[in-house]
């Protein structure tokens, strides 16, 4: 079972900024690659940002230059700052334990936890 547990959503005007925070457990946090991934409904889920062990980082297309990944090792928690939120990045987040292929991040989905709001007002 994985265990990642998300918080920090809420809502925002465009242009405002949000963190999103994730704990996981220390196995998982110490075994995978880890990100996030959103989902609007009727729309496909969408890779937003991973990083590894090692703090390689991976953007989505479209939050890049706007989302921070980053990660406290000392806590096993994962971070997402988003800047300059748009009314398009309002989804669901969540929180994932990611695959890997030659040690980078790639948006394959081995878990993730119950997801937090995030709603971008114009």
């Amino acid at each position: 079972q994985v265990q990642l547990v998300e918080s920090g959503g809420g809502s925002v005007q465009a242009g405002g900024s949000l963190r999103l925070s994730c704990a996981a457990s220390r196995y998982i946090y110490s075994t995978y690659c880890m990100g996030w991934f959103r989902q609007a409904p009727g729309k496909e889920r969408e890779g937003v940002a991973a990083i590894n062990n090692e703090g390689i980082t991976t953007y989505g297309d479209s939050v890049k230059g706007r989302f921070t990944i980053s990660q406290d090792n000392a806590v096993s928690t994962l971070y997402l700052q988003m800047n300059s939120l748009k009314p398009e990045d309002t989804a669901m987040y969540y929180c994932a334990a990611l695959g890997s292929r030659r040690r980078l991040c790639v948006f394959d989905y081995i878990g993730w936890g119950q997801g937090t709001q995030v709603t971008v007002s114009s």
